[in-house]
């Protein structure tokens, strides 16, 4: 006869601290956080901190304007023309809103096949940034954290529409970052 296994014994789950517990997304954007048992000032040595408290979808429009004949089969590819732009406002000291914009406008023989705008957004946390890494961070890693997200709905909406899914290539967010900063410079100057 065998005998059945005695379980082993369990060990206590460790809780996580009260502040990592609760979602930051459930504050609203304006409230002051907590008193931290820490300074949360940028200590010497304390390395810098990104975290996302919450993305959200805040415009999606998609136009089919000349269907039922767009969705028959084209000799022709159509033109896509693809647009993208990054914005970012300033919260709270250490929150930011993170906007990116994607417009998709397909043609073909001088009309619009669909045209799509997309305006995907996330709230961000960037602690212990030094200033002169702080307006790169969010410009570039906060959009590229969004990117995956927005192009899926994109996809989602031109398949829903009737068409090929649009999957857009990978965007290089420090190039875009760069010519940016190149193009505000004269701006300055003058």
């Amino acid at each position: 006869m065998v005998k059945p296994a005695k379980p082993a014994p369990r060990k206590p789950a460790v809780k996580a601290a009260a502040s990592e517990a609760k979602p930051a997304a459930a504050q609203p954007p304006n409230a002051q956080p907590a008193p931290a048992s820490q300074p949360p000032a940028a200590a010497a040595g304390t390395a810098p901190s990104m975290r996302i408290l919450g993305q959200y979808l805040k415009d999606l429009s998609f136009e089919n304007p000349n269907a039922p004949q767009t969705l028959a089969p084209q000799q022709n590819q159509p033109d896509i023309n693809i647009a993208v732009n990054v914005n970012a406002k300033n919260l709270a000291p250490t929150d930011f809103e993170v906007e990116l914009h994607l417009e998709a406008k397909a043609m073909a023989s001088g009309k619009v096949i669909f045209a799509a705008e997309l305006l995907y957004a996330g709230l961000f946390r960037m602690e212990n940034f030094p200033q002169n890494m702080l307006h790169p961070a969010v410009l570039i890693e906060c959009p590229r954290m969004l990117f995956p997200f927005a192009r899926q709905i994109l996809a989602d909406a031109t398949r829903n529409g009737g068409f090929p899914p649009l999957m857009l290539d990978p965007i290089d967010f420090a190039s875009m970052y760069q010519k940016r900063i190149q193009a505000q410079a004269p701006a300055a100057q003058a």
